[in-house]
């Protein structure tokens, strides 16, 4: 792996954590006008290249910013730190498109409710990120704003759903930034573009598509340069919401407290190469991660090659996937539903094609891995996989049909060492371990016990602080296939 630093030549503020910026706010030493100021003149040198925030709102900030005093809420207070907010989430008075075509002039008259608490606690949004078509697929691009690129090397793919969060962190746009998971769309975004995405436990975050409310598998979580940046976020985010049926109390210490106890001697990781052959993983990212666990294993770590029988992960996420599909999409308007990419039609149309059985089968499947993977963490504080199996390819490929000499059938397909977190409802995350020869990030997937994020939180500040991490902020590199 290379050790060179890449240049950023962006505003001094842009470069700094957002713990040391919400510092500086407490302390009145930086204003949220001067910290708008700074994010618009970064949006500006990084967004033509990148394409990570194709909707700023600079001016609503400002706006927000002089109406601002102490937050309402002070849990995780951002004390006027400017955020993206992802574009599958409502911001009252600004365009909101989820990506589809025939939305792509709609302005919400309210936000969605997670907006709101980050609001009241702080946060000023500063833009929405992009993302594909309603969130389907790993390759960020849609049909409105067109294709978001990797910061690290614009010919190719920031992954997604949340690529335009992801690049934009990379570069400096913002200090940190919303994002939303299913099949891995916090965590690869995170992996590809060198930063932190968590994907919390069911419940632990409210927010997103009301009507599914009863479904575990799409959550909402937060986007960073950094673990400690990344926790500071989650308390942000976090609390009860009675219009969220799973919600639930946040822990009642800050989670930022919980990586200040990262100790990578004695952290004991149960390693899932290629989660027991259930997933397909190439040679190069198999090496990387490889290398990474040889080298938390010289910090003192504990490192298990575990291999538990996790047959049937793939069927019963395409399963709860469909059922997701079929529940936010059966009842939407015809009118928006004709002009879906042929991806986002196949998945509803999979959705409503499900039988009793399948969603039996589904379930059944996921209570047994559920218990299984139980059995393991009797004896490891986290389970470390790959993120995903390759490293980026081209951004014009929508998604990966070959990895390690297996011809895969489905646009999903490449994403499944994503899947086993999402199924089985467990808190997980992707944290930078170093970048390869090319200069492109290599992002290790970490998965914590059920409603583990504090421990979870600690591990991952373990390998990053084994790793020298976190990655520093760059300009984009601009180059041309």
């Amino acid at each position: 792996m290379t050790t060179d630093t890449p240049a950023y030549s962006g505003p001094d503020l842009c470069a700094l954590s957002a713990v040391e910026v919400v510092d500086l706010l407490r302390r009145g030493d930086v204003s949220p006008d001067e910290l708008i100021a700074a994010s618009e003149t970064r949006h500006a040198q990084t967004d033509p290249a990148l394409n990570a925030m194709p909707t700023p709102c600079f001016d609503r900030a400002r706006k927000a910013a002089r109406s601002l005093t102490a937050p309402s809420e002070p849990r995780g207070a951002l004390y006027g730190l400017p955020v993206g907010i992802k574009d599958l989430t409502a911001v009252e008075g600004v365009r909101t498109t989820w990506g589809t075509p025939a939305l792509a002039d709609y302005v919400p008259e309210a936000s969605d409710p997670l907006v709101e608490l980050i609001e009241r606690r702080g946060g000023l949004v500063i833009g929405k990120t992009n993302t594909p078509e309603f969130g389907a697929g790993a390759n960020t691009f849609n049909a409105i704003f067109g294709a978001t690129r990797n910061p690290h090397d614009t010919r190719l793919n920031p992954a997604g759903s949340s690529g335009g969060a992801a690049a934009g962190l990379a570069v400096g746009q913002t200090w940190l930034s919303h994002g939303s998971d299913h099949g891995g769309s916090l965590r690869t975004p995170a992996a590809y573009c060198g930063v932190v995405g968590l994907r919390p436990s069911p419940g632990l975050v409210a927010g997103g598509p009301a009507q599914a409310g009863y479904i575990t598998e799409g959550v909402q979580g937060p986007m960073a340069r950094s673990v400690t940046d990344l926790a500071l976020f989650l308390d942000t985010m976090t609390g009860f919401d009675p219009r969220y049926p799973l919600s639930y109390p946040a822990d009642p210490a800050p989670y930022r407290d919980a990586v200040t106890r990262a100790e990578p001697a004695g952290l004991r990781i149960g390693y899932l190469p290629d989660l027991s052959g259930e997933s397909a993983v190439d040679p190069e990212m198999r090496d990387h991660i490889d290398t990474a666990m040889t080298r938390m294993s010289a910090a003192g770590a504990v490192v298990e090659t575990v291999t538990p029988d996790l047959s049937g992960m793939r069927r019963a996420y395409y399963v709860q996937r469909g059922l997701l599909w079929a529940t936010l999409m059966r009842d939407i308007d015809p009118a928006v539903r004709e002009k879906f990419k042929p991806t986002l039609e196949g998945n509803l149309r999979d959705g409503l094609a499900l039988t009793m059985d399948d969603i039996i089968d589904s379930q059944l499947i996921r209570s047994r891995l559920y218990d299984t993977v139980q059995a393991v963490f009797d004896h490891v504080d986290v389970l470390a996989c790959p993120v995903v199996g390759t490293m980026p390819h081209p951004v014009e490929e929508e998604w990966v049909r070959r990895i390690d000499g297996k011809e895969l059938t489905f646009y999903m397909d490449w994403l499944d060492c994503g899947f086993l977190a999402t199924a089985l409802g467990l808190p997980a995350m992707s944290v930078p371990v170093g970048r390869d020869a090319a200069g492109i990030p290599v992002g290790l997937q970490l998965i914590g016990k059920p409603r583990g994020e504090r421990d979870l939180l600690a591990a991952a500040r373990s390998v990053e602080l084994v790793f020298g991490g976190p990655l520093s902020v760059i300009d984009p590199v601009i180059r041309h296939g």
